[in-house]
């Protein structure tokens, strides 16, 4: 007979020191935040990778059409060397699914990253968040505190947390989740150059999962143990 699934809190507090920035959920981990530049980084020098948009000249930006940007890649999102904090844009559906296979995880299912951004499941939420409750966007009840300055993404952690305590569920970047039909993956959460609408569980949106561009990101998931 499996063993009951122990409280979230102990499982998070018994994973490794590197699984230290990650939420617990029932039932797997979530990042807490979009996967950053220096974190792809250090991933790239490990394996050997160089990203599509490297090999091809550059990443995609919109621009009454997608339009390719000559030295836009994960470490330089718009051209210029980004920070480390930064999310690492401009990789694709299957060069984010390696990045969380070599750190242990992988890509949430879409059922996965709704739960984590919208239903609050911690056992004592802080003011402003109720345990059980469903939300209309990741920050909450209002938009407020997404990024979707349509300027630019911030560095992950900038914005404040919202529901199950995880940061930029909602705008800054679209993210990969691991849904396939076909060459298309989903992503979810909408981008800073959206309005909130995006954000909401309903704004999701197919894209080829080759594709590699300015506003999406991702972030993994991990099992935990039983």
């Amino acid at each position: 007979m499996p063993r009951p699934i122990l409280p979230a809190l102990l499982l998070l507090a018994a994973l490794p020191a590197a699984a230290a920035d990650r939420v617990a959920l029932p039932g797997f981990a979530l990042d807490r935040t979009e996967v950053t530049i220096g974190q792809f980084r250090a991933f790239a020098r490990a394996t050997g990778l160089t990203t599509t948009a490297e090999r091809e000249g550059g990443g995609f930006e919109w621009a009454a059409g997608w339009t390719r940007r000559p030295g836009w890649t994960y470490a330089a999102p718009q051209g210029q060397p980004g920070a480390e904090a930064e999310p690492a844009a401009h990789v694709t559906w299957e060069e984010a699914r390696a990045y969380c296979a070599h750190a242990g995880g992988r890509l949430p299912s879409v059922a996965e990253w709704r739960a984590a951004a919208y239903t609050e499941s911690r056992a004592a939420p802080p003011p402003g968040f109720e345990r059980g409750r469903t939300y209309p966007y990741p920050s909450g009840d209002s938009p407020a505190g997404l990024n979707t300055n349509r300027r630019h993404h911030v560095p992950a952690g900038s914005t404040p947390p919202g529901v199950n305590g995880r940061q930029e569920m909602g705008s800054n970047v679209w993210e990969w989740v691991a849904d396939r039909r076909g060459t298309e993956a989903l992503t979810a959460g909408g981008s800073w150059w959206y309005g909130p609408e995006q954000a909401r569980a309903e704004g999701t949106q197919w894209k080829p999962a080759a594709f590699f561009a300015l506003y999406v990101g991702f972030r993994c998931a991990y099992d935990l143990p039983r």
